[in-house]
C-alpha cells in the first residue's frame, strides 16, 4: 500500500520540474507570449531609442535603418508592427511591412532590446522621380500614438515600382540577445 503515495509524489515531482522548465525554449526576458494574459503594451516613453544605418551610396542601391528599442521599465508587450511613416516637404507616406512577413507577439522584461528594420531604395535627387525625405516617424503596436521622430539623412527614396509613394518596407521586431 505504500506504492500509492510514492507513485503519487514521483508524479507531483515530475509535474511541478516540467512546469519550472515552462517551454523549454531557452528564452528569458523575450519570449514570445499571448498579450491578452500577459504585460501592457510597451510604449515609446518607457524605451531607448537608437539608430544605425546602412545608407545606399547612389540611386537606385538599397539601404537599411536599423532602430533599436531596449526596454527601461516594467515587462511590455509588442503585438503587430511598428508603424512608419516617412515624412517629405509636401507628403507623408505609410511604409508598408515587408511582403509575407508575420507579426508575432514579443514580450520584453526590463532591460531587454528588439529592433526593426526600414528598407528603402535610394532614389534620384529629383522630386518627380523620388520622394525627398527630411525625417521618419514611428509608433508602437497597441500603445499610445506617441511617435518618435528621427532626422532622414539617408537620401531621396525612390517611388515604388507599383505606382505607391515609396519604394520602403518595415520589418516586424527582432530578438536581440540569447
Amino acid at each position: 500500500m505504500r506504492t500509492l503515495p510514492v507513485t503519487l509524489a514521483a508524479a507531483l515531482s515530475a509535474t511541478l520540474l516540467l512546469t519550472a522548465c515552462g517551454g523549454g525554449d531557452g528564452a528569458d526576458d523575450t519570449k514570445n507570449t499571448d498579450p491578452s494574459n500577459g504585460p501592457a503594451a510597451c510604449a515609446l516613453g518607457a524605451m531607448d531609442v537608437e539608430v544605425g544605418a546602412g545608407a545606399a551610396p547612389a540611386a537606385g542601391d538599397t539601404g537599411n535603418v536599423t532602430v533599436t528599442l531596449t526596454n527601461r521599465d516594467a515587462p511590455c508587450t509588442l503585438k503587430g508592427f511598428p508603424a512608419v511613416d516617412l515624412l517629405a516637404e509636401s507628403s507623408t507616406t505609410n511604409v508598408l511591412p515587408e511582403e509575407g512577413a508575420q507579426a508575432r507577439p514579443l514580450t520584453l522584461g526590463k532591460g531587454a532590446t528588439t529592433s526593426f528594420t526600414i528598407t528603402y531604395v535610394r532614389g534620384e535627387a529629383d522630386p518627380a522621380k523620388s520622394l525627398i525625405v527630411h525625417a521618419a516617424s514611428f509608433t508602437l503596436p497597441g500603445a499610445p500614438k506617441d511617435a518618435h521622430e528621427l532626422k532622414w539623412s539617408y537620401g531621396p527614396v525612390a517611388h515604388a515600382e507599383d505606382g505607391g509613394l515609396a519604394d520602403a518596407t518595415v520589418s516586424g521586431f527582432e530578438t536581440s540577445g540569447d
